[in-house]
């Protein structure tokens, strides 16, 4: 009952609905030309390590995201979105000139640079929404993000690939550029007054170091966002386990997609719950029990057994986000507006970097140990995780609870 009141109260809330809006359009282009990109290349090329880069090129301007997020507190963030979700309209639009091997350069350069621009963003978004969405609801309001987006996943890519199977590659472009326009003009309709920011006069590097020093010198979030690395590391590492899970259950690896579903509903679901959660746990507590939920789950994963399977899935998908949700509201309540966006794109340079990471290593790593042995030891180490996180939120009451009077004000 409460869930619903306050899923109920956000969408309520004019700006907060349409920016829910907003993300469920273009996140379903977006979906759908992830899975498409990679089969396109595939059959074009017919080579397996080509079409994972397609991945790759989305992924990699992440490391630059300190960078990349100084650009959203340098401009207006509603004009920027716009912009943004336009000139990635149009770029989309090359696309259709994609019509032999010896083209695929073009369609990498645009999802190299389409990852460029999602970095940017995401830190522009988190700063506008920070703004026009009330401080009480921002936990609920990321909550339902991560649900319209996770629920994308689930049907996004299955369209993407009958259309692409029906009409190819540069259809499914042609699908994401009219998901941007469409985007753009929701976001249009967001009702924020919003000033120029004033230059620094700092310089680039200097701003953008601003922003990283002010994220780990906060006592608050170092933890949550370097727990957040951590556990995106080690469910990267027991993701690539996934197939040998599979063939071990005796499944051909189409069994896949049915695993992904069960994770991807536990995921809507903790989207759902999220906004409560936060407000009766705290963020540290609320991250940690999702650690220690995705720890126990994984080494579950490991039962030859597919009900355990299955559960072990859903429950990776339930606990997984609460440390994104948790990392993300904090930065949010804790960062000023004119840092907000290089805040926002360091933190998720700090924890999504080790999600690629962990898909390098457990690809190698599964090659060499069954997940009967590597999932436990993954699943262990997500649990420590959880304990380091809640042991060092005991530590930080304890000091807070050992300053007397006297100390404060020393008269």
């Amino acid at each position: 009952m409460t869930t619903s009141l306050t899923v109920f109260r956000v969408l309520r809330d004019r700006n907060a609905g349409l920016y829910l809006t907003a993300v469920v359009v273009s996140g379903f282009g977006t979906s759908a030309l992830w899975l498409a990109s990679g089969v396109w290349v595939k059959d074009m090329t017919g080579s397996d390590g080509l079409a994972a880069l397609c991945m790759l090129a989305m992924w990699a301007p992440t490391l630059a995201g300190p960078a990349l997020g100084t650009l959203a507190d340098r401009f207006p963030r509603k004009p920027l979105l716009i912009t943004l979700d336009l000139g990635l309209a149009a770029l989309l639009l090359t696309l259709l000139t994609v019509d032999s091997p010896g083209r695929l350069w073009l369609l990498f350069a645009v999802l190299l640079v389409y990852g460029a621009a999602g970095a940017v963003h995401d830190a522009a978004e988190s700063a506008l929404v920070a703004a026009v969405v009330g401080v009480d609801l921002l936990g609920d309001f990321n909550g339902l993000r991560m649900t319209a987006t996770e629920g994308m996943k689930l049907v996004a890519p299955l369209t993407g690939a009958g259309l692409y199977a029906a009409c190819g590659g540069p259809a499914v472009a042609c699908l994401d550029a009219v998901s941007f326009v469409l985007a753009a003009g929701v976001c249009g309709l967001l009702r924020v007054r919003e000033e120029r920011p004033a230059p620094s006069g700092a310089g680039w590097w200097r701003e953008t170091a601003a922003g990283v020093r002010h994220l780990w010198g906060h006592p608050g979030l170092r933890p949550l966002v370097g727990a957040g690395g951590a556990t995106m590391l080690l469910a990267a590492l027991s993701s690539t386990t996934v197939y040998a899970v599979v063939d071990r259950l005796g499944h051909s690896p189409a069994y896949t997609g049915v695993l992904y579903a069960a994770q991807g509903a536990g995921s809507v679901t903790a989207g759902l719950l999220a906004g409560p959660a936060l407000r009766r746990l705290g963020a540290r507590r609320f991250a940690a029990a999702g650690i220690a939920l995705t720890g126990v789950a994984a080494a579950a994963r490991a039962v030859p057994w597919d009900p355990s399977a299955l559960a072990s899935g859903a429950a990776i998908g339930l606990g997984l986000p609460c440390v994104l949700i948790a990392a993300l509201t904090a930065v949010q309540r804790e960062t000023p507006g004119p840092l907000l966006g290089r805040a926002t794109a360091t933190a998720h340079t700090l924890m999504f970097t080790p999600n690629v990471l962990g898909l390098a290593a457990g690809a190698g790593l599964v090659a060499s140990a069954g997940p009967g042995l590597l999932l436990p030891l993954y699943g262990t180490a997500l649990l420590g995780t959880a304990a380091v996180l809640l042991r060092q939120r005991a530590d930080s009451a304890a000091r807070t609870a050992a300053r007397s009077p006297s100390d404060a004000n020393p008269a």
